[in-house]
């Protein structure tokens, strides 16, 4: 699933506390179609100081699981079916996570770049990291929604 892959994998192990202290491990272990856009521990330590430990808190629950939710678009995307949707869409389009608002992506040059609420760019750093019950991307940035 894609929890496993990510406990087996030391690049996520901060995404795996916050999934723990979120209590989403069991909602991305379980059966559907999800595409992650997983936050490296490098993406983590890029926050500013002290804003990870205050997310994980008990109290911030409900911020921290909109945080990650914002990580993941609801069915399967490779990054073929990316590249793809950006070809048809002249180079940018657009895809809801289950927080519920948008991840914008943009064809920029050779790369993908997807840009968050806030207008920050993220970076893939892998792609086609596959799970029984979805696909894995790692990005060089925490989404925020």
């Amino acid at each position: 699933t894609i929890v496993g892959i990510a406990v087996d994998n030391a690049d996520f192990s901060t995404l795996v506390t916050a999934l723990q202290a979120a209590d989403l491990v069991d909602a991305l272990n379980g059966e559907g179609e999800f595409t992650v856009f997983a936050p490296t521990n490098t993406a983590f330590d890029q926050l500013p100081d002290g804003a990870l430990a205050d997310l994980l808190k008990p109290e911030n629950k409900e911020t921290l699981t909109s945080v990650l939710t914002y990580h993941v678009v609801p069915g399967l995307y490779t990054a073929a079916d990316v590249v793809q949707a950006l070809n048809n869409n002249d180079g940018t389009f657009t895809a809801e996570t289950l927080q519920g608002t948008r991840i914008t992506f943009k064809m920029e040059g050779e790369k993908v770049v997807l840009y968050d609420n806030k207008g920050n760019a993220v970076n893939l750093v892998a792609t086609d990291i596959k799970a029984s019950n979805g696909y894995i991307h790692s990005v060089d940035t925490v989404l925020m929604p």
